[in-house]
């Protein structure tokens, strides 16, 4: 794998991984744009370490609050919870959907059609919550948003996590619309969905780590390699602060567009 190859692979990981616009829907057209091979397990595990660095470069306040109890603990156990279906899924189902369901028309056809649902609870989305105070002294700091996702609203968001597995329907898509649908804002949305994400992300990266481990696949360059999870990294990182902090006062309009845009290439560039 040359340089510019995984330069192209962590940028594109690292970007469609944590915005709502489908990873394997982008990761289905590089090979094809650009005439280069598959890249192999090693690069898919180290793209999903580069992205859950970023995940947790981004919300270390976040997790140390959790553990130190300055956050409610209450929501890590909602995340423990609604990171089970997943999990169970994915161990179940993960080899039948990643042998039989990588048909590009069957990626289009996803894409869209989650664009449209997403559109949908775009519709319906509740507006930010004003800053509340856990306690009613002034020196208290403003409560996190966080804090009132209810057990209800995060147990579905991870219920809708399972869906993912189909490639074209995006991780980070799939979650925040059933939060908007569940009643959280956008930006509440998509931290309680990427927060979700860590432990997922993990495990994906583990699984792929023991396989090379256990057929002795050979890791390969490691100069490329490491470009690969660096880019992956900084790209992951900056997806997060950007849709996080976009989510706080505008829509999700412009990747449903996008999203239909990609659908209709997918088709255009295999069945032209």
């Amino acid at each position: 794998m040359s340089y510019a190859h995984a330069l192209v692979l962590g940028l594109v990981q690292g970007l469609t991984e944590f915005l709502p616009v489908s990873s394997s829907g982008h990761l289905i057209l590089v090979p094809h744009v650009f005439g280069w091979p598959d890249q192999g397990l090693a690069v898919d595990a180290a793209l999903h370490l580069g992205t859950l660095a970023a995940l947790l470069a981004y919300f270390r306040s976040e997790i140390f609050a959790l553990f130190s109890g300055a956050l409610d603990r209450r929501l890590g156990v909602i995340i423990v919870l609604a990171t089970i279906p997943g999990a169970v899924a994915g161990l179940v189902f993960g080899k039948h959907v990643e042998t039989n369901f990588r048909a590009p028309l069957l990626i289009a056809g996803t894409t869209a059609l989650w664009a449209l649902v997403m559109l949908l609870a775009d519709r319906h989305a509740r507006p930010a919550p004003p800053p509340r105070r856990t306690h009613p002294n002034p020196g208290d700091r403003p409560d996190d948003p966080l804090e009132h996702v209810g057990w209800a609203q995060g147990i579905v968001v991870g219920i809708a996590q399972t869906l993912a597995l189909v490639p074209g329907t995006s991780r980070s898509g799939i979650t925040i619309t059933t939060g908007l649908f569940a009643g959280l804002d956008r930006a509440t949305a998509a931290r309680y969905a990427f927060l979700l994400g860590i432990p997922i992300t993990a495990g994906a990266g583990m699984k792929e780590a023991l396989h090379l481990i256990r057929a002795g696949e050979r890791v390969g360059d490691t100069g490329p390699i490491l470009v690969a999870l660096l880019v992956s990294f900084l790209a992951g990182w900056f997806a997060v602060w950007f849709l996080v902090n976009y989510l706080k006062r505008r829509s999700l309009l412009p990747f449903i567009i996008y999203r239909l845009a990609l659908a209709a290439v997918i088709v255009a560039v295999w069945y032209r």
